[in-house]
């Protein structure tokens, strides 16, 4: 780390149009909805009543004063203990009494601005927004053409060049895939690099230690061009912290806690509880589990700095019984979702879930579990979908088809989450007029001032009559999407960055990069 580092919609005019005869976005190489920040118009489900919410609300603090955190970091513990949590000299178990954590839970921002290094890009946490981040930290990629295979830097940048020119995608929630051809040691310098050169929006970094945390927060300083002081004051990256579940909190976790709330950069906790593995097989069981460890570790951010910014992340779901796989797309993930998102109202929170499936291949299943993934998003309240295109295999897989197939769905949500046009015009009493009874509107002229841009127009679903499809080859979704992701991808350009700033940032890069990056086990 050097020792510098102590909007509404920005697009062209609105198109509903996802493909061919959609208004040009940013890429200016193919035909796509325009770059926008999404508001969520809908109320979101209360799945249980106010009641039944203070029951789980309780619960979760009878946990956190009863049994309490494991909490394996020395300097977390410290901090704990000085801001009032019950810390004992001959065991890890940290106790919070629940007044205490209310009153650093209260300090919690309910929304925030994330800032991209192009402004163009800039989005609002919490509220109402809506923020959709690529998948994030997929072992193995796999494509029809070349199949399934581990993680290396080629496809690494392939998939944040394709998250760079799909203005749904709004920001990189990681690296989609992991990159083994990268030493540990430096990967997060390489990674990091890459994703601020090739995109221009903002993104996540990884807490796996000090020195990680560190380097990535220097690396999204110097790509925003800004002081260390400016920021401080504007969040600019995000972390995901997963509490080791059940009940504890291990050593880069909070490392990640500690670097980027004082740094004033997001923090979104999130519990990975599945019922039946590890927490209660009860949902409501689960989700009481979750929140407590949530509210541990949101509270434990204030104790850092007050007014942090934060989001409380659901990731519960259940699992195969048979074989203890975790399941998504499930009945019991949406509720989840529902009742994480009431819980994150609740303490005034921004609210994280993610577009997850279970499935093997880009088939029925991965999207129908990914559409009801989608429907618990929005009927949620959801703020960030973290995962949101690509994810396959319940995360062992970042696909380039179920990326395209993804990017299709989100696309059709975000045109559900625009308001309807009830101006007079759109209201059509003249064109009803002008019809009359027995007639038809395609030749009407308030069709054909209209028809070029009147519904969304997807990407992936073939409309062609039996007939012509067969003769085409009879296609399926999977073979549309194989051939898309290449054509897109052979139009990628770089979004500009000053000279100035690539030379600061590769000069940074290239020195962590000699002095070693950050420790490994190998």
């Amino acid at each position: 780390m050097t020792q510098d580092l102590a909007t509404a919609d920005s697009g062209p005019t609105r198109s509903r149009r996802g493909g061919r005869a959609a208004k040009r976005g940013n890429t200016g190489s193919f035909e796509q909805p325009p770059f926008r920040r999404l508001v969520n118009p809908f109320t979101p489900t209360r799945i249980v009543s106010e009641d039944e919410l203070e029951a789980i609300h309780l619960a979760s603090l009878r946990v956190l004063s009863e049994i309490g955190v494991e909490v394996l970091h020395d300097e977390a513990r410290a901090i704990m203990k000085a801001h009032g949590a019950d810390v004992r000299a001959d065991t890890q178990r940290v106790h919070f009494d629940p007044a205490l954590i209310l009153e650093y839970v209260a300090h919690c921002p309910s929304e925030f601005e994330v800032h991209a290094r192009n402004p163009a890009h800039n989005l609002r946490m919490g509220g109402s927004s809506l923020i959709l981040a690529q998948m994030a930290s997929a072992p193995n990629c796999s494509d029809l053409d070349r199949g399934r295979r581990p993680g290396n830097q080629e496809d690494f940048r392939n998939f944040i060049k394709l998250s760079q020119m799909h203005n749904i995608i709004q920001c990189q929630g990681g690296y989609p895939v992991e990159p083994i051809d990268i030493h540990p040691s430096i990967r997060h310098l390489e990674c990091l690099r890459d994703i601020a050169t090739l995109t221009d929006k903002a993104f996540h970094i990884y807490s796996l230690g000090r020195e990680r945390n560190l380097d990535g927060l220097e690396i999204a300083r110097i790509a925003r061009g800004v002081s260390a002081e400016q920021f401080a004051e504007e969040v600019s990256c995000f972390t995901i912290i997963n509490t080791n579940s059940p009940l504890k909190l291990d050593i880069p976790m909070m490392e990640g806690i500690i670097h980027m709330s004082r740094h004033g950069q997001a923090v979104i906790v999130t519990p990975f509880t599945l019922a039946g593995a590890m927490a209660p097989v009860t949902i409501a069981g689960a989700v009481v589990e979750q929140n407590a460890e949530a509210l541990a570790a949101i509270a434990f951010a204030q104790m850092v700095r007050k007014g942090a910014p934060v989001g409380y992340g659901g990731f519960t779901s259940n699992v195969d019984m048979r074989s203890g796989a975790p399941a998504f797309g499930t009945p019991e993930y949406m509720k989840a979702q529902l009742l994480g998102g009431q819980l994150a109202r609740r303490y005034g929170i921004p609210y994280r879930s993610s577009n997850v499936c279970a499935a093997n291949t880009v088939d029925a299943q991965a999207a129908y579990e990914s559409t009801f993934s989608l429907w618990g998003v929005v009927q949620g309240g959801a703020n960030m979908v973290k995962h949101a295109a690509g994810w396959l295999e319940g995360g062992l897989c970042c696909s380039y088809e179920k990326m395209m197939l993804d990017i299709d769905l989100l696309q059709m949500v975000a045109e559900f989450l625009q308001p309807l046009d009830l101006s007079e015009d759109a209201l059509g009493v003249d064109a009803i007029r002008q019809v009359g009874p027995g007639g038809h509107f395609f030749g009407s002229p308030h069709t054909q001032a209209r028809y070029k841009t009147a519904f969304y127009s997807p990407i992936i679903s073939d409309w062609r009559n039996y007939e012509t499809w067969a003769q085409a080859g009879s296609p399926t979704a999977i073979d549309h999407a194989n051939r898309l992701w290449k054509e897109r991808l052979a139009m990628y350009e770089p979004p500009p960055m000053e000279e100035a700033i690539r030379d600061e940032l590769d000069a940074f890069v290239e020195r962590r990069i000699r002095e070693g990056g950050a420790p490994t086990d190998f």
